[in-house]
């Protein structure tokens, strides 16, 4: 009915189709004085302020200027139970996992430590436009429940699952191939597809899982094959050396996991840098989407990921902060640090594409691109309101721009959480409404 329509205002930014292989600037149009009517949390409309205005007439207005409406960031892969060792100094991979995140991971089994940083974590993925994340738990049934439960509360579309670790790991950071089968299970029949929420079958990576694990996990994301399941792969040259020693009989390293059902379409990768041609060819084929996480590939020293390669083969891109290896809440840092990569690889992303990648792109790593990741009518309403001047030096850049992309990129390469105005999560804003009436 129409009270219960809300009308937020101002300039819309929609995808038509995918920039990969198009002219910079084509895959898209923006409404410069636009509207986006919600109502019972999904978007039903788009089109001119004015236009949208004279046809709903009860609808309840926020109106936000110039500043530019656009679908809520998605971030294809993090770990919030290292929300509170962000920026720890100087590891490469295994050091920083034995220094700082296990220790760290071996406190979630105290159902309130794991409630409060599940709190803090996504609080500060929402004051920084966050609206979906795929995320790590740990090996505790308690570190899902809590992920899940304050999820739920804020009526978040979000992913994440136990992480399944039988080796190579402190004694209290270790399951077995059966417990993490059965937990897992477990957690799927509690919270798989109950609101807005999706369980991703997830074994750390191949070196802290025996192949009997690896089985395990293949099979029960068989047995849920709606589930998303996700991993890390080929993040850093010692890690792969690593993985070669302990399964001498594989071919590469997406190998174990195609050995063990482990890859294709469902599949999200993390990192992905170091691969091989086969390996390239392989992900394509399959259909396995990467996360590509640059802040983190960079703090730690990881490498450069080959996003024109990803793409020249047709292989799903998702963009993630990768917390707390990555050293950003925000995606806003996250786009920046992906363009300063993709210029150290001869590709200078255009700011289309690094939004792309910031939200319908991950959507479709984590198939919910039919559910969000764009401004049109049938997605749900999680909206991400920039303002375009939210500080002097972005506010002077924009002052000189001559185009929208002009206009929008100071904040992509200089924007933080000051630049997020507002977030809606199913149409219902996250901080005090602006221009309510």
């Amino acid at each position: 009915m129409p009270g219960s329509d809300k009308l937020i205002l101002g300039q819309v930014l929609q995808f038509l189709a995918d920039p990969r292989g198009m002219a910079a600037g084509q895959a898209s149009r923006v409404i410069a004085q636009g509207g986006v009517l919600v109502r019972d949390g999904m978007i039903v409309e788009t089109g001119a302020a004015s236009d949208m205005r004279r046809r709903h007439p009860g609808a309840m207005i926020a109106d936000h200027g110039d500043s530019l409406l656009m679908a809520g960031f998605v971030d294809a892969h993090a770990h919030y139970p290292q929300t509170a060792i962000i920026a720890s100094w100087g590891k490469r991979l295994i050091d920083w996992l034995n220094t700082y995140t296990f220790p760290q991971e071996m406190r979630f089994g105290d159902k309130d430590y794991a409630e409060s940083i599940a709190d803090r974590y996504l609080g500060l993925n929402l004051a920084n436009g966050i609206t979906t994340a795929c995320c790590y738990c740990t090996i505790h049934p308690e570190s899902v429940d809590a992920f899940f439960a304050a999820s739920q509360a804020r009526g978040l579309r979000m992913a994440g699952g136990k992480v399944m670790m039988d080796r190579n790991a402190p004694a209290g950071l270790r399951d077995t191939a059966k417990s993490g089968y059965d937990d897992s299970k477990s957690l799927i029949a509690r919270w798989h597809g109950r609101d807005r929420l999706t369980y991703a079958v997830t074994p750390r990576f191949a070196p802290t899982s025996s192949p009997e694990q690896l089985a395990a996990a293949g099979a029960l994301w068989r047995e849920h094959p709606d589930c998303l399941m996700q991993t890390h792969l080929s993040e850093q040259r010692e890690e792969i050396a690593w993985m070669r020693e302990l399964f001498a009989d594989a071919q590469d390293y997406l190998d174990v996991y195609q050995d063990h059902g482990l890859s294709g379409a469902g599949s999200v990768m993390g990192h992905a840098i170091h691969l091989t041609d086969r390996e390239w060819q392989a992900l394509a084929a399959e259909g396995t989407a990467l996360a590509h996480c640059p802040t983190s590939n960079t703090f730690i020293g990881s490498g450069l990921f080959d996003l024109a390669r990803a793409q020249e083969l047709g292989i799903t891109v998702g963009l993630a902060t990768d917390v707390g290896g990555g050293s950003s809440f925000s995606m806003l840092r996250t786009m920046a640090a992906a363009y300063e990569i993709g210029q150290l690889r001869g590709n200078a992303i255009h700011p289309e594409m690094l939004l792309w990648l910031a939200t319908q792109g991950s959507a479709d790593a984590l198939r919910m691109g039919g559910k969000i990741g764009n401004l049109v009518a049938g997605r749900e309403a999680d909206i991400v309101v920039l303002d375009l001047s939210s500080t002097p030096v972005i506010a002077q850049r924009r002052a000189e721009a001559e185009s929208f992309w002009d206009a929008v990129f100071p904040t992509i390469m200089l924007g933080d959480d000051r630049a997020i105005s507002q977030v809606y999560v199913a149409g219902r804003p996250m901080r005090q409404p602006a221009g309510v009436s």
